[in-house]
């Protein structure tokens, strides 16, 4: 241990100074020096103390002529970041980077931006107090168009794709997001488009395809009015293509993989899986809870069940598919939360400690314009806030236990995966949400 200087009230209000050499298993070998009755006294004890530390130690000759006043701190005329520089170097030579053709112009912008994101001009900045002697600015702008060549992307891409060592049979990862533009107009490229921040600014859509690890693999940008589902298949085409894959697993959420897009990746011989989360209580999990009555839902319970396509969605090109239900506590434990937040609004809203959120209306001036419908008065709501009206004991007899579905198929709610089945439209009342059971 290093040794060091310590101070210790004494029975008699004194302050001890000491200074402990070692210790060891409980044990220290502890030398006092004195003990002040002031705080003048202390610090002569303590300087005392400091001096006795340093005693016998000899000072380092720097071979500086003038080393200045004694005290006074030296002059720092440039500072490195040496350990962090040669890091991201390192990883760009494993990446292949430098084989691929990015020069050092390229190496130092793309570190520049790890160390800090920032623009084009101020990434100069970055490397300067990294210590590193990067290019001139009308230097970057000249390499800039040799860097947005599909050829120098397809580079990268390749090397990226021999890092991740990607074999027969691959499992990809894709997902998208905007960049948007402080601009009031769009130049074909740049279009306004759905933006999940709700920004009326142009943008453009980028696609990011991963390993299963998050490794990146590939890029692409396209229009910002362009669909999210319009893009993965062409990425996932490209990249296969480029990379002589016959076997991708992909995964996305449902919202990434349209009707179409199932259709072309069945038609392209690919498998793939979509993440959801389900609204209804599943058939195979109903079965489940049967039988076993009493005991708690573990943890990670996977259920399968095969869901055969009907004749309709077979025509459509949709093919049979096999549905896994996973339960988690933490997933559980928040939609449970969220359902009581619900609860306790509309309570607070029914008992008048709330205020009720209405839709605004406005009135257009003018002459009443003719309607081509007939009016019907909105039914009262009833008891309970069910999803669908209570019906007669003759309408019920009359009618089918099953909803019908979109599909034209007579099934259940609780098991129809098909994102583009829908159920019969059905009238919802304005009450309170009902508790979980």
């Amino acid at each position: 241990m290093v040794a060091y200087v310590r101070t210790v009230k004494t029975a008699s209000g004194a302050t001890a100074v000491q200074i402990v050499w070692s210790s060891r298993k409980g044990s220290r070998q502890i030398e006092h020096l004195g003990s002040a009755h002031d705080e003048a006294q202390l610090e002569v004890l303590k300087a005392a103390a400091a001096q006795r530390l340093v005693a016998g130690q000899q000072s380092l000759d720097l071979g500086l002529d003038q080393p200045g006043s004694a005290g006074a701190p030296l002059e720092i005329v440039a500072s490195c970041s040496q350990h962090l520089w040669e890091a991201l170097c390192h990883g760009y030579r494993v990446l292949g980077f430098d084989a691929a053709g990015g020069d050092e112009v390229f190496r130092d912008l793309v570190a520049a931006r790890i160390i800090e994101p920032t623009s084009k001009v101020d990434a100069l900045r970055v490397l300067e107090e990294t210590g590193v002697d990067s290019a001139a600015y009308r230097t970057l702008k000249r390499r800039l168009p040799v860097f947005a060549k599909p050829e120098f992307r397809q580079a990268l891409s390749t090397a990226c794709a021999a890092h991740a060592k990607l074999g027969p049979a691959s499992l990809v990862l894709y997902d998208v997001t905007t960049l948007h533009f402080e601009t009031d107009a769009g130049d074909g490229f740049r279009e306004p488009g759905f933006s999940k921040e709700r920004r009326l600014d142009p943008q453009i859509t980028l696609g990011l395809l991963t390993d299963a690890t998050g490794f990146p693999l590939d890029v692409a940008a396209f229009e910002g009015n362009k669909a999210e589902t319009a893009t993965m298949v062409p990425v996932i085409n490209a990249f296969m293509t480029a990379h002589n894959l016959t076997d991708v697993t992909v995964v996305a959420d449902a919202g990434m993989i349209s009707e179409a897009n199932q259709v072309a990746l069945q038609a392209a011989g690919l498998y793939y899986i979509l993440g959801a989360r389900i609204p209804y209580l599943p058939d195979v999990v109903r079965q489940w809870r049967d039988k076993h009555p009493d005991e708690a839902i573990p943890d990670g319970l996977v259920l399968t069940q095969p869901w055969l396509s009907t004749s309709t969605e077979k025509a459509r090109g949709i093919p049979d598919r096999v549905i896994h239900y996973q339960y988690r506590h933490d997933r559980a434990r928040k939609t449970l939360r969220g359902i009581d937040e619900q609860v306790r609004k509309a309570e607070r809203a029914v008992d008048g400690h709330a205020p009720v959120k209405r839709n605004a209306t406005s009135t257009c001036p003018g002459p009443p314009r003719a309607s081509t419908g007939h009016w019907r008065p909105r039914p009262a709501p009833w008891p309970g806030g069910r999803a669908t009206p209570p019906t007669s004991s003759a309408s019920r007899r009359r009618s089918s236990s099953t909803p019908t579905t979109s599909c034209g198929a007579s099934r259940r709610h609780s098991g129809c995966p098909s994102t583009t089945c829908k159920r019969a439209r059905s009238i919802t009342a304005p009450a309170i949400p009902s508790k979980r059971i």
